[in-house]
């Protein structure tokens, strides 16, 4: 069994063709322009929405003067069982139980589009690699199906964890989010010097890779830091099919609203067209190949 925050069908940006995109829960980074902060940990979690609140009360056993207001109450007072009797949306739960079978009901839905266009499943999170077994056992059933794999790390984890997990996989996808020890530090809480070591390792197994970089106004939004990084890249190049540009997401906000958590980046923007294609050219004279997502 494992925790999953979602399961994307028809996705067209988490590796070739069309896909089945599976978000597990639980992240060992906090990076700090994360859209996803309800994957941060393993256990689902309670999210509320007031603007979406009518105050019918169905969520708890008695009313208030909150509920009168159109207000939900106090967060100590909710459970995640309250959210299973909210039908207006103003309580949600990130996260659910599943088991590798239930996981591939969802994905045989869609066998005839992977077949058509070259797709797959893709196994992403969070960090997947958080759910270790469960990674394990959903690249195995479909492996057993024959159908296309796709994991997408932040490399966070020593060598052996991915190593194992090369024969059941058709392609890597795997950030290297900045340059340096004491960035990685300040923004993810990590150590990227994992990150450099199993990105050469990556290279030298020839294993299909993507390398992304999430480009931040304010943080990795210069040539130099771009540049920089795309030269790690190339250094590893081995199965390489071409380092990506990830033009900066807005649009976690509401989640960290929802969850009571504080966004650090609230009310950035992303970079405008022109600039992503400065920061893609110099990264292109690390002479590899270069996509803005």
């Amino acid at each position: 069994m494992g925790i999953v925050t979602d399961i994307q069908r028809f996705s067209l940006n988490d590796g070739p063709g069309i896909r089945t995109t599976i978000f597990l829960k639980g992240c060992n980074a906090r990076c700090q322009w994360c859209h996803n902060p309800e994957t941060f940990t393993l256990q689902p979690e309670l999210m509320i929405y007031p603007d979406r609140c009518f105050g019918c009360g169905a969520c708890v056993d008695f009313n208030s003067a909150r509920m009168e207001k159109g207000l939900p109450p106090p967060r100590e007072q909710l459970t995640l069982a309250s959210a299973a009797r909210c039908f207006s949306g103003a309580l949600t739960v990130s996260g659910r139980e599943m088991s590798v079978e239930d996981v591939m009901r969802e994905v045989a839905q869609d066998a005839a589009y992977y077949a058509s266009s070259g797709g797959g499943v893709t196994v992403s999170g969070g960090e997947c690699l958080m759910q270790p077994a469960f990674t394990r056992d959903i690249l195995i059933a479909c492996r057993a199906r024959d159908i296309h794999t796709a994991l997408e790390t932040n490399l966070l984890y020593p060598w052996q964890s991915l190593e194992e997990l090369l024969p059941l996989l058709d392609l890597i996808m795997a950030d290297v989010k900045l340059p340096d020890s004491d960035s990685y530090q300040l923004y993810t809480g990590l150590d990227n010097a994992q990150v450099l070591d199993n990105l050469e390792k990556l290279g030298a197994s020839g294993m299909p890779m993507i390398i992304r970089t999430p480009v931040i106004p304010g943080v990795n939004d210069d040539e130099t830091m771009i540049r920089t990084i795309a030269g790690q890249v190339a250094k590893a190049r081995g199965g390489l099919l071409y380092y990506e540009l990830l033009n900066f997401n807005p649009l976690g906000a509401s989640k960290y609203q929802g969850l009571n958590m504080t966004d650090t980046f609230a009310g950035r923007k992303p970079l405008p067209e022109k600039r992503m294609q400065e920061l893609a050219d110099a990264a292109g004279q690390a002479g590899i190949p270069v996509r803005i997502g």
